[in-house]
């Protein structure tokens, strides 16, 4: 039998369980952890660019842009800007991305809660 995943931290009214789960996350290697925990390759969706160019034409044709879906093949590394890099495929185009960017859509994915983990973490700290 496998264990019901707690998401009570991602309620916005269980502030306990955040910041319970927080002080877990501040303790945690990302990068070990995530190569542990994320089924690979998986699909997902690029949420946020601080890229300019998403405010011209080039957005839409350029790959690994806002709104673009990608397949994530490899965690690449760990970069002090950008936090975890992974490596993607759209298309026929290899690039890289920060995880930070991305989300997985659909909740039954066995990544959503793994991605949304550190998704969440690295916005607050």
């Amino acid at each position: 039998m496998v264990d019901e995943y707690d998401a009570s931290w991602d309620d916005a009214d269980d502030h306990d369980a955040f910041e319970k789960k927080y002080l877990e996350w501040q303790q945690r290697s990302w990068e070990n952890w995530l190569s542990k925990n994320l089924a690979f390759p998986f699909e997902l969706e690029r949420v946020e660019d601080d890229d300019d160019a998403y405010f011209t034409d080039i957005a839409k044709t350029e790959p690994f842009r806002l709104g673009h879906k990608m397949k994530v093949v490899s965690i690449e590394g760990e970069d002090d800007l950008h936090g975890i890099i992974v490596k993607a495929k759209e298309g026929k185009k290899t690039g890289f991305v920060p995880l930070c960017d991305l989300e997985v859509t659909s909740k039954d994915d066995v990544n959503y809660w793994p991605v949304r983990e550190y998704v969440v973490w690295f916005a607050n700290r």
